[in-house]
């Protein structure tokens, strides 16, 4: 592929450091495609509210991945600025706010994500309208669903075209929808969404059962996992921490240690971008290596750590991989 500006100018300038491995991990990524491997991307900290659509949905569209690990928050916040994105509001000087003016920013119901606020009314409560009434309905036939699945319900359905407010191109969740592409979400309950959802439980209206658990998406994941892990094998890009990194990357000790099924291979290739300190006992700052003791990586499997902010380094090596 005849890379693009953006492509040219970090493979230029990009030679030492955090920046140099940057330009190896995308390098690695790009060649591990291209001996028909397959990709598994992980979703930490609020990468839709930074708008990582605007490369990742390309992403998906080109095939450079083929399952998404996300936190509840990504899976829903996409949806969120796709709908509501001339309600945000942005605070550059979110460092100098007193605890006052964080107050007033709940009174108005802005919910803060650093410098963005993301607006209750136009944001949460237009996808709850939405999304409720497909809950209800699969509660109502017994009918049990992944929570990406809901949601890829609900833009099927075309029920959120009339308020879209940017192109939805730049929506991942859509590109991913278009795809049916599968979409791991460990601990769905700690999200708006998720929180929603329990409320309902709590008043009577809908079952626990109606969305389906982690335990099945572990199932769901390890039934993936054997099935595309043939040939190159499935790498894994992790961006940022927490459990969307956490969570996938145990299907494989699992199956090996706990199900005793030796022929399963290890992830093919790894890369994270974070900023957590490699110290202090921390699982999201541990170095690669600490994982081949584990049983999730192997001696011989590329390895990456690009220590970084995400929002930068996630778009610059999305564009090397779609030669921008």
């Amino acid at each position: 592929m005849k890379k693009g500006p953006v492509s040219q100018f970090i493979t230029r300038n990009y030679r030492h450091f955090n920046a140099a491995a940057l330009v190896d991990a995308a390098k690695g990524y790009e060649a591990h495609l291209d001996a028909g491997g397959k990709m598994m991307i992980t979703l930490g900290g609020a990468m839709s509210t930074a708008e990582l659509g605007i490369s990742l949905a390309e992403m998906i569209r080109q095939d450079k991945v083929q399952i998404i690990t996300c936190t509840g928050a990504n899976l829903e916040e996409d949806i969120m600025n796709l709908v509501a994105h001339s309600h945000y509001k942005r605070v550059p000087n979110y460092r100098d706010l007193t605890p006052e003016q964080e107050r007033e920013l709940l009174d108005r119901n802005m919910n803060r994500v650093t410098d963005t606020c993301i607006p209750e009314e136009e944001a949460f409560r237009r996808l709850q309208k939405h999304i409720y009434r497909i809950w209800k309905e699969a509660d109502t036939k017994g009918e049990r669903y992944f929570p990406y699945e809901y949601m890829y319900r609900m833009l099927r359905s075309g029920v959120l075209e009339p308020y879209y407010e940017i192109d939805p191109r730049d929506s991942w969740m859509l590109a991913a929808a278009e795809k049916n592409l599968p979409i791991i979400v460990p601990g769905w309950e700690d999200s708006t969404m998720g929180n929603i959802f329990t409320s309902y439980v709590i008043k009577g209206e809908l079952r626990a059962s109606t969305v389906k658990s982690g335990i099945e998406y572990m199932v769901f994941l390890t039934e993936w996992y054997r099935a595309n892990a043939g040939g190159a094998g499935v790498g894994f890009f992790q961006i940022g921490g927490g459990i969307s990194g956490d969570f996938p990357i145990c299907v494989v000790p699992m199956m090996y240690q706990d199900l005793g099924w030796h022929d399963v291979p290890f992830w093919s290739y790894f890369c994270q971008i974070s900023d957590s300190t490699t110290s202090y006992g921390s699982y999201s700052g541990a170095v690669p290596n600490e994982k081949i003791t584990w049983g999730k990586l192997d001696v011989t499997t590329p390895k990456f750590i690009v220590e970084s902010d995400a929002t930068i380094v996630a778009p610059l090596i999305f564009a090397y991989l779609l030669g921008w």
